[in-house]
């Protein structure tokens, strides 16, 4: 298939033909070429092939389980992905989330609310997606802007963070959620605003999205719940950094 280069890609790796038919007529309705996989092993052919702006994954594939397809997706592309199941419990949706999935739809699904939802994905800009692309480095000269906080710097353009000379390997939300804290140290932002700020706008109530995400971040940056170095909760309201001990 030949795709021209300003056409966003949209993959949906669904085994069920129907609902695979509405993800595709719903996502090209939404201005996307779509190509379709019926396996994990199909989408990640097509994956490497097509190099999509989007991923559509179903949980349940006949042949890799949805959680696995995600981690390899995730190594390989900064693509937005969508996990798509029946399986409602909210124990597979934190594990969904945690593989770098951007968000999490259960079927039956609303073909009107994953229109709103991609749509509010992509109001963010991709600045992260040439960090997909092992051959894509930005050059020294574009990452000037730097911030710092005790051991942690982020370059911002070149969308690297690394703790105490370590780089560490966020996706692109946890990257985006960090810099907001980092940028606004002072500020406490409550999850409204996070979600606002990151994913966009009508996503007023998704809190667990930020939760999540957060805790992974967490886990990234080896923080002490009992004695965090970065994060710091404030019950009940949101999220602030902790005292920058080091020189901007």
């Amino acid at each position: 298939m030949s795709v021209p280069p300003s056409q966003r890609i949209a993959l949906i790796v669904e085994d069920d033909p129907d609902i695979r038919e509405l993800l595709s007529i719903t996502l090209r309705m939404n201005g996307f070429t779509t190509v379709e996989a019926a396996t994990g092993h199909e989408g990640l052919a097509a994956l490497k092939q097509y190099r999509p702006d989007l991923i559509t994954l179903d949980l349940n594939l006949p042949d890799l389980d949805g959680v696995e397809v995600c981690r390899q997706c995730r190594a390989v592309s900064d693509a937005y992905i969508v996990m798509v199941t029946a399986r409602q419990d909210e124990i597979d949706r934190l594990v969904g989330l945690e593989t770098g999935a951007d968000d999490f739809i259960g079927k039956p699904f609303s073909p009107r609310e994953l229109s709103a939802r991609v749509s509010a994905m992509f109001r963010r800009p991709r600045t992260g997606a040439a960090a997909a692309v092992p051959d894509a480095v930005p050059a020294a000269e574009e990452c000037n802007e730097m911030l710092r906080h005790n051991d942690l710097l982020m370059d911002v353009e070149g969308r690297v963070v690394t703790l105490d000379g370590q780089e560490l390997p966020l996706t692109r939300i946890e990257f985006d959620l960090l810099e907001t804290l980092m940028t606004g140290a002072q500020r406490v932002w409550t999850r409204e605003a996070l979600l606002t700020r990151v994913w966009g706008d009508g996503w007023g109530q998704d809190h667990h999205l930020v939760e999540v995400h957060i805790r992974n971040l967490r886990k990234k940056l080896g923080e002490d719940m009992s004695n965090p170095r970065f994060i710091r909760t404030v019950r009940g309201v949101g999220y602030r950094m902790m005292p920058n001990e080091s020189p901007r």
